[in-house]
């Protein structure tokens, strides 16, 4: 990626895992905070940010589905883990005095403002982050796809998701000392490989939109501000050039 600031507005995807820390569930409020930090820095450049999280530390809609639970309600469960870590993200970003919205995809007035992509794209205009939470208010459809879809309303210029690892591997690197991290991929390579990235309408979503996703590691202090530099590991995934 080159360096420079040539970002105007970014989505940014965090997973639900990826707040746990070291937990086995839950928030860690260390990893919470340490993540805003980085967020507000992006900020404080004047990149317009906007954020998607998951809720897969509080509850998996596909896992109490496979527990016996109904999908579409599991789904709406795993909807309101994601308001809980969206709240907890705002309470850390603003403790840093970063101005923060929270605007949920189901609609709850007394803690959350609800989803209105015109009133989205006026806060962020006006200089407050954007958090997008309850997924895309609707059952079969994940966090991956909500912030694809997000990315495409908002008009942002690319999709960042940040994982455990930095980038995307050829196998699990945990497991597979030898699995090569890709630098680049086409839409068609993620999906026609099986590629674990995002799901497949994620993907097509991105690819439709012509919104490049960058994947990189979220558990590195500073590592969104590198990528964004053009010094960080990571994978791109965009159009044949």
């Amino acid at each position: 990626m080159d360096p420079g600031n040539k970002f105007h507005r970014i989505l940014l995807k965090i997973s639900g895992e990826a707040l746990m820390g070291d937990e086995p569930y839950g928030i860690d409020s260390g990893t919470v905070e340490r993540i805003a930090v980085d967020i507000g820095e992006i900020h404080r450049q004047g990149i317009q940010v906007c954020v998607v999280v998951g809720g897969g530390n509080i509850f998996r809609g596909i896992s109490g589905a496979a527990a016996g639970m109904e999908r579409a309600s599991a789904d709406y469960v795993g909807m309101l883990a994601t308001v809980m870590n969206a709240l907890t993200m705002q309470h850390a970003l603003e403790k840093i005095e970063v101005p923060t919205r929270v605007l949920s995809a189901i609609p709850m007035a007394t803690v959350c403002e609800p989803y209105v992509r015109r009133r989205a794209i006026h806060h962020m205009g006006k200089g407050r982050l954007v958090i997008f939470a309850a997924g895309t208010g609707n059952p079969f459809f994940t966090t991956d796809t909500a912030a694809a879809l997000r990315a495409a309303e908002m008009g942002c210029d690319s999709l960042f998701k940040g994982t455990k690892v930095d980038g995307v591997y050829s196998a699990d690197p945990e497991l597979d000392s030898n699995a090569e991290r890709y630098e680049k991929l086409t839409y068609l390579d993620v999906l026609s490989r099986d590629l674990k990235v995002m799901d497949a309408s994620a993907i097509s979503l991105a690819r439709e939109n012509r919104i490049p996703i960058v994947v990189f590691s979220i558990r590195r202090p500073g590592g969104l501000n590198s990528v964004l530099k053009g010094d960080g590991a990571h994978t791109i995934i965009g159009e044949r050039e």
